[in-house]
């Protein structure tokens, strides 16, 4: 594993990650977004990860992109032109997003300091923010001369804020403050930077009490129902997730350990 991601289970059951290139200030390139890639499909379905941290080594979340370049990325073939090498860097970073949904375990991004360009798309692939007093989010693609429609933003952020606050955003390239991110709902709250990640742990392990195949259904469903055409379909996708969950052993342990007034034991049966 790359040393330019760390990882640590400091409680039972959370997984802690840590973006490991404060000289660059955590910016993305091939290797720092494979390493990151790999970490976490190791974990996908894991079901002894029941959540996970991800946060930045130093002062920054990430800066984004790295500007002295990207790097290649697994699998570039040589000769290539450079539409198609420009679209194999595109879809490695922008894979992150698919992953992220897959991960079985929740992710709390613990974002401290800057979070800009894809450092703020990699935030928001995760399903809960806790930000530092001292984080800012840029939308920052859109002042570097690009799209700022870029890794999932575009579908993210409107869904998170509605279109209108996105769109501002996104179109002006400023920047948002941890109080602002908390004010509009794109931050679950705001911590001091010494307790960033100890909210960030405590929430996590009060997801990691629940039930492995819960947690997962309800992330699962979710997001799911983010691209639900209808309620009707989103309620029907829920009916059939509840019946699934009804079915396993957890369930009925966790009936029990409430009528003992005990905590439930759960084997992800």
């Amino acid at each position: 594993m790359s040393d330019l991601i760390l990882t640590e289970q400091p409680r039972p059951g959370v997984l802690v990650i840590r973006l490991n290139s404060p000289e660059t200030l955590n910016s993305m390139n091939a290797d720092l977004v494979e390493a990151l890639y790999q970490t976490l499909d190791e974990v996908r379905r894991d079901s002894t990860v029941r959540a996970i941290v991800l946060t930045g080594v130093g002062r920054a979340f990430c800066a984004g992109l790295d500007l002295r370049g990207y790097g290649t990325p697994p699998g570039a073939a040589e000769g290539e032109g450079r539409a198609q090498a420009g679209l194999r860097v595109q879809q490695h970073i922008a894979s992150l997003v698919d992953l992220c949904r897959s991960v079985r375990a929740p992710i709390i991004a613990a974002v401290n300091g800057a979070a800009a360009g894809g450092g703020l798309s990699l935030a928001l692939m995760a399903d809960i923010r806790i930000l530092s007093e001292d984080a800012v989010l840029h939308a920052a693609f859109i002042r570097r001369g690009l799209s700022n429609c870029d890794i999932g933003m575009s579908y993210l952020l409107p869904r998170m804020i509605g279109f209108s606050r996105a769109a501002q955003i996104m179109l002006t390239g400023r920047s948002i403050d941890a109080l602002e991110a908390e004010r509009i709902g794109l931050a679950s709250s705001v911590e001091s930077a010494d307790k960033l990640v100890d909210v960030a742990l405590d929430t996590a392990e009060a997801i990691a009490r629940n039930s492995p195949f819960g947690v997962w259904m309800t992330k699962e469903v979710m997001w799911s129902n983010l691209e639900a055409p209808s309620l009707r379909a989103a309620i029907d996708l829920e009916n059939r997730t509840q019946i699934l969950s009804a079915l396993t052993k957890d369930h009925r342990e966790a009936v029990q350990s409430f009528l003992e007034k005990r905590p439930a034991e759960y084997r992800n049966n």
